[in-house]
């Protein structure tokens, strides 16, 4: 994982905005999105705590880059100890709080997949109102179901009825991995105009990796360009980096989070407590 940090776009999250989530479906890159997004944030000046809500996904959760965050000063939320890496459906019991969070922090919810993964987040509907949050999808182009327009439309709408809030605005994101070009970048972000002119909702961002944010095709796109930088790797790259990158952050000071609490998210009823 890189230490490196890309700059936000001027008014990208606005100052008022206390409680920011990021869905997308499996592939669509939003735990990277919402990884550099932390920590951009966090090097603007805001305060920032994430809390990683992905309980579908036990790959490329946010939750790996936990050191990296905290060494940018963000606040991380995930289950404590060998739980942080088990595939069970844990919410801590801190994450209703960062709901209603202190004035001048601001909360990140990394949330997990599809429809199924954004489930957790109706147990969270009687605390939050309209306005009080936002809810952004993360659009690929190159992913099956959301390849065309129809396709991200009903995406959007089965998040929206599975987690019972209302998506209120759109990140392109379409992407190839290593062969990601500008020409799919741009194609990316034409599908995702073509979906916010249909559902009304506002084109937040377009994402790319920073060498390919600052190609001219890119670079002149109607829309704010999110630089990249890549923090989350394969798993099978992750044990040969993780001796040279990690030893080299400074040390990270965790905030004591408490017990997890094991949820069903099919039902949102919590279980038994585990640690």
């Amino acid at each position: 994982m890189s230490g490196a940090v890309s700059p936000l776009p001027p008014g990208l999250v606005a100052d008022d905005v206390r409680v920011l989530m990021i869905v997308g479906a499996y592939g669509s890159g939003k735990t990277e999105i919402a990884v550099n997004l932390a920590i951009a944030l966090a090097q603007s000046g805001r305060r920032v705590q994430l809390a990683d809500l992905d309980l579908v996904n036990p790959y490329f959760r946010s939750r790996e880059a936990r050191r990296l965050m905290e060494s940018h000063g963000v606040r991380v939320v995930v289950p404590p100890g060998a739980l942080a890496s088990a595939d069970l459906p844990i919410v801590m019991r801190e994450v209703p709080g960062m709901l209603q969070p202190p004035e001048g922090v601001l909360t990140l919810f990394d949330v997990g997949g599809d429809d199924v993964g954004a489930r957790v987040l109706s147990s969270f509907r009687p605390l939050l109102h309209d306005g009080a949050y936002e809810l952004w999808q993360v659009l690929n182009e190159r992913r099956p179901f959301t390849s065309d327009r129809a396709g991200c439309v009903q995406a959007i709408r089965s998040i929206e009825a599975s987690s019972r809030l209302r998506v209120t605005g759109l990140i392109a994101n379409a992407h190839l991995i290593d062969e990601t070009t500008a020409d799919v970048v741009v194609s990316g972000c034409r599908l995702a105009r073509d979906v916010a002119e249909e559902t009304g909702l506002p084109l937040r961002c377009v994402a790319a990796m920073a060498p390919l944010a600052a190609d001219p095709a890119v670079a002149a796109l109607d829309a704010p360009v999110l630089r990249l930088v890549r923090h989350m790797l394969p798993p099978w790259s992750v044990r040969r980096s993780a001796a040279t990158e990690e030893s080299a952050l400074p040390a990270a000071h965790p905030i004591p989070i408490g017990k997890p609490v094991a949820v069903h998210p099919a039902n949102g009823r919590e279980g038994a407590a585990h640690g």
